[in-house]
């Protein structure tokens, strides 16, 4: 059971969550979409985030890259032996994907819509500009991140068909959800170190300038905040400067796995902390799928300990959301259930030192 609201975190007016709150980052075992989204929605009810389930076990056009692929406006993609490639018009692989996309929102509205107590909040996630350029293949066999033109195209693209899937999920829902957004770049630190490989893999590309990276975000998220959404946040590794990257954007906060940040990395999190942003914390590891899940008191240690050292008042520990370190994909459903189960505990206790301090 979700603890009550601490009334030292208690304010009106506000839209941001007043707990500690759990989510997962989307990804999901298994081909079902209906028992993946009934088992995501009841774990992670109210105070907690759920989210839009992804499952790339059913193959292509259901992984990450090609399901916003299929969002793009006016870009379509195939499928190629290195990867999703941008191509003239839509083709049986582009239909697949978005096929994909449409079943995950009608099972949505299914699911939702016979809820009693639906919730407030509804999480999407998608591929940020970057890595999605990183990912996406021109008609010569190049990674798009490679031609200027080619990676404006794709912001452009991208922003209006993230604007058009938030209306669409947003008609799947009751009316009045809330929908936060949640943009993943995971291949942002070797896109700003020039660290990505050509399609020969003789060489790496040049990076791609910092300003032009925050552009694009920015770009995207303006759309979004136009199309209704209420929370964006970037995922993004703990490793290299991407943190910095993002300290320097108007998002509304950041994911990142625990396990990653040293202390240079965790005071970049309290500044956030401070500037009054959100901080999605992998406090999780969920990196190895069959390791055994840590109980709730060693999770919370872990989460407190450097939140003293760094001099952060227990009261803003709502700014918190509690993931784990991965998508939950190459687990088994039992597992992917257990890891929600915990994330819930350990929001739950964390709620509590607020409520005692």
């Amino acid at each position: 059971m979700a603890a009550e609201a601490p009334a030292s975190v208690q304010c009106t007016g506000s839209e941001r969550p007043l707990l500690v709150s759990a989510t997962a980052l989307g990804s999901w075992p298994g081909t079902d979409p209906v028992e993946a989204t009934r088992t995501v929605r009841g774990e992670l009810g109210e105070p907690n985030l759920p989210h839009l389930v992804e499952l790339p076990d059913r193959g292509t056009g259901s992984d990450p890259v090609g399901r916003t692929a299929a969002m793009l406006v006016e870009l379509a993609v195939d499928v190629q032996p290195h990867g999703w490639r941008l191509v003239d018009r839509p083709g049986q692989d582009h239909r697949r994907a978005v096929s994909a996309l449409a079943t995950d929102l009608n099972v949505l509205a299914d699911v939702a819509g016979a809820e009693e107590n639906p919730g407030r909040q509804l999480k999407v996630q998608l591929r940020g500009p970057l890595s999605l350029a990183a990912n996406l293949y021109l008609h010569n066999g190049e990674r798009a991140l490679l031609d200027a033109g080619a990676r404006r195209d794709l912001v452009q693209s991208l922003a209006a068909g993230a604007a058009g899937h938030l209306a669409r999920v947003a008609a799947s829902v009751p009316a009045g959800t809330q929908l936060v957004v949640q943009l993943d770049e995971p291949e942002i630190d070797r896109v700003l170190a020039g660290s990505i490989p050509t399609a020969s893999g003789y060489r790496t590309l040049r990076s791609v300038p910092g300003p032009e990276v925050s552009q694009a975000w920015q770009t995207v998220i303006g759309a979004l905040r136009d199309a209704g959404a209420v929370e964006v946040v970037l995922a993004v590794p703990a490793a290299g400067t991407a943190l910095e990257a993002v300290a320097g954007v108007d998002v509304d906060g950041f994911a990142v796995p625990a396990s990653g940040l040293d202390t240079r990395r965790w005071e970049t999190v309290a500044s956030a902390v401070e500037a009054d942003r959100r901080i999605w914390l992998g406090a999780l590891d969920t990196a190895d799928p069959a390791a055994q899940v840590p109980q709730v008191r060693q999770l919370v240690e872990g989460v407190l300990r450097p939140w003293r050292q760094l001099g952060l008042p227990a009261a803003s520990l709502p700014q918190l959301r509690i993931t784990p370190s991965t998508g939950l994909a190459g687990h088994t459903p039992a597992a992917a259930r257990q890891v929600l189960t915990r994330l819930g505990q350990v929001a739950d206790a964390l709620n509590q030192v607020v409520a005692d301090a």
